[in-house]
């Protein structure tokens, strides 16, 4: 007969093994987690990411004897409901590795939550506080400030074009499209460029003729497009039919992708620039294979919002094979300073701000005649890398 102390024994043991947190610490399975939009206006983002995710985890299998796996979080593009979805995965799941985060305002919020909780967040937000004023050592960032986006695209095409000294900005406002306006104007004071004029919008505005009327009333050489995804493609397909391309030259800072240019089309891309984070066609070893790879599994080429996640994932296995341990702590440690072949070429992870250091381009669409295949939507004319120090960019890593 079991007597009472053993009945006890044997009692908390079930209980705690019926914890689920105790499960998924004994479990032999290691979960990622992307938190990014899958509804709403940024919704293509979630999905692209989706597929990223997707094949990094297949790709890899297994990371220290543990089988590898996801969870896709969506965040709604709402700073408030991304740190929820990200408690909610701590807490429930024990989830301490989140990749993939797009959008700045939420990348700030859960960057923040995730340092105080104790877990990792690799993000591809641009807002510079993220590897600036509100840096930590919980979050590294694939993706490039807005410093970098404003250098990489408006820099060279003010070089490209010395006689076009007028620009008109359009822009968001919310915390990316402030960064880049302010680097804009920081730019264009360093270059003798006039900024002519500026029009704000919000979030949700989807009709951009007023701002469009403003800019050919100031008589602008070049119509800089401040705005992101499917606004910018609004702007521009807005701004196309108001005859602009024949006015002035339009360039978009950040090109969401090549699913951007796939919804406008040749004809309203042509000879217009795009600021690229990840362009398909971009001549790395390290690229051609993933290229390859998700055109025989997926049917698609990549763009920005698939390769971006793909990445993370990958950086943050590498991290994690690189510290033997899933300890959040230990990976830190591992990824700061590391360099890696990615696909750009070798990247490196600037220990001092967590900001990987890697190349940034800029485009030029192309017509349909001179399209080779049918994701031939630009040609690479330039490309570089744009960094202030970290002391510059305001980083205090505690």
């Amino acid at each position: 007969m079991t007597n009472r102390r053993d009945f006890m024994k044997m009692s908390a043991a079930v209980g705690l093994a019926a914890h689920p947190l105790f499960s998924i610490a004994q479990s032999d399975e290691l979960v990622l987690a992307c938190p990014t939009a899958m509804s709403g206006t940024f919704s293509a983002i979630g999905k692209y990411s989706d597929l990223g995710m997707k094949l990094a985890v297949e790709q890899q299998g297994t990371v220290l004897g543990k089988k590898l796996s996801y969870r896709m979080l969506d965040t709604e593009a709402k700073p408030a409901t991304a740190v929820r979805r990200v408690q909610e995965a701590m807490e429930q799941h024990n989830i301490r590795f989140f990749t993939g985060a797009l959008l700045s305002a939420e990348s700030l919020a859960m960057s923040k939550e995730l340092d105080k909780a104790g877990g990792l967040l690799i993000t591809n937000g641009g807002a510079d506080e993220l590897t600036g004023s509100d840096c930590n050592r919980s979050t590294f960032r694939w993706a490039l400030p807005t410093y970098s986006l404003i250098q990489g695209s408006a820099g060279p095409l003010i070089e490209l074009l010395p006689k076009a000294k007028r620009w008109y900005t359009v822009t968001p406002q919310y915390v990316f499209g402030e960064g880049l306006l302010r680097n804009a104007k920081e730019l264009f004071k360093a270059k003798g460029i006039e900024h002519v004029g500026n029009s704000y919008h919000s979030l949700t505005e989807r009709e951009f003729s007023g701002h469009l009327t403003n800019a050919m009333a100031s008589k602008a050489d070049v119509l800089f497009l401040l705005n992101y995804g499917a606004q910018a493609s609004d702007t521009l397909r807005q701004a196309v039919s108001f005859g602009l391309k024949q006015k002035m030259t339009i360039i978009v800072a950040a090109a969401s992708g090549l699913e951007q240019f796939e919804a406008l089309g040749a004809d309203i891309c042509e000879d217009v620039y795009f600021g690229a984070v990840y362009w398909h066609t971009i001549d790395t070893a390290y690229n051609k294979k993933f290229v390859s790879q998700v055109r025989e599994k997926f049917k698609i080429s990549p763009n920005y919002s698939l390769a971006g996640p793909y990445i993370n994932t990958r950086m943050l296995i590498e991290g994690i094979n690189k510290a033997r341990s899933t300890d959040p702590k230990a990976v830190i440690a591992a990824l700061e300073g590391m360099k890696f072949d990615s696909l750009t070429g070798t990247e490196e992870v600037r220990k001092a701000d967590h900001q990987v250091l890697r190349d940034f381009y800029l485009v030029k669409g192309k017509g349909k005649s001179k399209m080779r295949d049918k994701d031939d939507y630009a040609d690479i004319i330039h490309s570089g890398r744009y960094f202030l120090a970290p002391e510059a960019a305001g980083c205090k890593m505690a």
